[in-house]
């Protein structure tokens, strides 16, 4: 792990995405759990980290045992509701990687808009996200925070810390697992 200083009064955002989920195609992704055979690529994932961070996770399976792999039992892990992925209750499953993304990126070119029926519009996701973790970054401020979560979500919430547009090509490049590393600025 990187170590960190935890008496810096400057800290960082840890954006990590969640490791390889095994993916069913007759549940909805929030279901999945991680795949057992991508969880060397988690922990090794783990010396990319702070040493000295507070963990917060989505509640959907796959990030949270993500999040419990590279902790361990002795750091706690807070399990925030509002941290799932962009809803798609109702997609089906899509196993052409370029019209996934296709789909992806109509999300973020019209985020008052649902992109496919059954998703959410991104609007919604702002909305819940974005409350969550400025009472998180308000809270441990000076200190690194680590968020374990989903592409989407993180790509949407790396824009609004960073005050730049959506990077999607960033997004299509991001692994499972993954991490983007942010200074810790206000939301």
């Amino acid at each position: 792990m990187v170590s960190t200083d935890p008496a810096s009064d400057h800290g960082s955002v840890w954006l990590v995405r969640h490791g390889k989920p095994r993916v069913d195609p007759s549940e909805a992704a929030c279901w999945w759990p991680l795949d057992g055979d991508g969880l060397d690529d988690v922990l090794a994932l783990g010396e990319r980290l702070p040493d000295h961070a507070t963990w917060f996770s989505s509640p959907e399976p796959k990030a949270l045992t993500t999040a419990r792999l590279l902790t361990g039992p002795l750091t706690p892990v807070r399990v925030v509701p509002a941290l799932v992925e962009h809803r798609r209750a109702a997609t089906d499953w899509e196993d052409d990687p370029n019209a996934w993304r296709a789909r992806v990126r109509r999300v973020f070119e019209a985020p008052d808009q649902p992109a496919s029926p059954g998703w959410e519009p991104l609007a919604a996701t702002r909305a819940r996200i974005v409350p969550a973790v400025e009472q998180i970054l308000a809270s441990h401020r000076g200190r690194d925070v680590v968020l374990v979560g989903h592409g989407i979500a993180w790509t949407l919430l790396r824009s609004l810390l960073t005050g730049s547009p959506p990077d999607l090509d960033a997004w299509a490049a991001l692994r499972m697992p993954d991490v983007w590393r942010l200074d810790a600025p206000g939301v």
